[in-house]
C-alpha cells in the first residue's frame, strides 16, 4: 500500500502552529492529546494556509516561512472601524489590545482588536492579527482520513 499525499478536499488529522517569524506561537495544537481534524476547503484553515498542505506526506513535519502576501495579507484601512459603545455588550469590560468577538447580523462572529477606547466609541481593528507579518506555519499531518 503506497502512502498518498494530501490533495484538495481531503479530511486530515493534523497538528500545526502559527507564529510571527521568530516569535511566540499564536496558535498551536502540538501539545494537544489529539490532532485536529480538518477538511480542506471547509473554512477551518485559511485557504492561503491550506495550499501549503497539498502534496505533503503524513508523518513529516514542515515549517513554511511565509511573507505577508502568502499568509494573511496586508492590513486594510477599511477594516479599522469606530463603533458606538452601544453596539457592544453592555456588561463587557474593554482593554486596549484586547481581542473581542463581535456577532454579525448574519450570525457569524468576527474578531477585532481594540485600538482605542473613547467616552462613547471604541476603535476596533478587524484585520487578521497576523496581517502585515511574515509568519511561520509549522505543520505535521498525522493521517489522511
Amino acid at each position: 500500500m503506497s502512502v498518498r499525499t494530501v490533495a484538495a478536499g481531503d479530511t486530515l488529522e493534523l497538528r500545526y502552529a502559527l507564529r510571527p517569524r521568530g516569535g511566540d506561537d499564536i496558535v498551536s495544537n502540538f501539545e494537544d492529546t489529539e490532532a485536529e481534524t480538518v477538511t480542506l476547503g471547509d473554512g477551518t484553515l485559511a485557504p492561503m494556509l491550506e495550499q501549503w498542505l497539498v502534496d505533503l506526506l503524513p508523518g513529516e513535519r514542515h515549517v513554511f516561512l511565509l511573507d505577508p502576501w502568502q499568509a494573511f495579507g496586508a492590513s486594510q484601512a477599511e477594516l479599522i472601524q469606530t463603533l458606538p459603545k452601544t453596539d457592544l455588550p453592555a456588561d463587557m469590560e474593554f482593554a486596549v489590545d484586547q481581542l473581542v468577538e463581535f456577532a454579525m447580523p448574519n450570525g457569524q462572529t468576527l474578531a477585532g482588536r481594540i485600538l482605542e477606547i473613547g467616552d462613547d466609541v471604541v476603535k476596533v481593528d478587524f484585520n487578521h492579527p497576523l496581517a502585515d507579518l511574515s509568519i511561520e506555519f509549522e505543520v505535521e499531518i498525522d493521517r489522511i482520513l
